[in-house]
């Protein structure tokens, strides 16, 4: 009798434990666990840890609640300025239900992947290149929003999406680089016109000075001379500007005085021919005629020594 008790219990502890391993499940942190009763939808979600269900009876389907990082193929579409683009993007998504995530959708995952394939090439076709290469944290707004209304009913929640990347023909990249060359190139005179009109205006702010105090512009010219000395030359050119002469020439009033009191001495032009014998009439009006072109070219002169006496 005892051995057929012992038999029993043994036998009883056997069952219970082949129940408890088929009934026992484990629910990991980030997980949820979804209970399906002869197929039909139980109400209550497992929550992480220890949980039993009835064996050959009910079916438990673990969702994972984490963030899914989804990468976007890339898309070729065109802008609404006609130009041919590739763009890629990549999508954070996460279950908030994880019965509708089941229930209501075949496989999430892939309804997702597609649904933002579809929103990128609609953005792709409402936006200008300008805005894809600039401004693309409206579009990734407005992709996020896109992408949430249809979501919201699968039971995933839309984290963030973000445009990766904008392929752009050859062609166009070329015409963009010879673009920003120009504008660099429109800059850089622009301010090189600049410079010039603010040095302008400091030189002729010099120039005034200079002119008030005349010893400023020789102070100038040494300055240079060291400057251009310190740079071991064997030849140094010095020009004197007039201001610099003319400055000599007020601190040397004496020779000035002098240099004005002197009158200048007429030029004396010889004479056209040696004192001789009488000449032909023909001679005298040949020289005549070359002593009033003489006087044309160099003015007037003082009267030869010897005069030819008349024929």
């Amino acid at each position: 009798m005892i051995q057929e008790l012992l038999m029993a219990a043994v036998g009883a502890g056997a069952a219970v434990a082949v129940y408890t391993g088929a009934a026992a499940r484990v629910v990991k942190q980030y997980e949820r666990g979804v209970v399906f009763r002869f197929g039909r939808l139980r109400d209550d979600i497992r929550s992480p840890g220890f949980t039993m269900i009835v064996p050959f009876v009910d079916r438990l389907h673990k969702v994972n609640m984490q963030i899914v990082t989804m990468p976007v193929p890339a898309q070729e579409g065109i802008t609404r300025d006609n130009v041919t683009v590739r763009v890629d993007a990549v999508v954070y998504f996460k279950v908030v239900d994880a019965a509708d995530a089941l229930v209501r959708v075949e496989d999430y995952k892939f309804a997702v992947s597609q649904m933002a394939q579809t929103s990128l090439r609609s953005i792709i076709g409402k936006s200008d290149l300008d805005d894809l290469l600039s401004n693309r944290e409206k579009l990734n707004q407005g992709l996020e929003l896109m992408l949430d209304s249809p979501a919201m009913g699968w039971g995933v929640a839309i984290d963030r999406v973000e445009i990766k990347d904008v392929s752009l023909p050859e062609t166009m990249k070329r015409s963009m680089a010879r673009q920003a060359e120009a504008d660099r190139e429109r800059r850089a005179r622009v301010i090189n016109a600049d410079a010039e009109l603010q040095a302008s205006k400091k030189l002729a702010e010099a120039a005034g000075v200079m002119s008030g105090q005349p010893a400023a512009l020789q102070l100038r010219l040494l300055q240079t001379v060291m400057a251009v000395s310190a740079e071991k030359n064997s030849t140094l050119v010095l020009p004197i500007p007039v201001e610099l002469l003319r400055f000599l020439e007020r601190a040397t009033p004496g020779a000035a005085s002098e240099t004005e009191q002197a009158p200048a001495a007429p030029p004396v032009r010889p004479p056209l021919s040696p004192a001789g014998p009488p000449l032909s009439e023909a001679y005298l009006r040949g020289r005549a005629a070359a002593e009033e072109a003489v006087e044309d070219l160099t003015g007037p002169s003082v009267e030869p020594a010897h005069k030819e006496p008349d024929a």
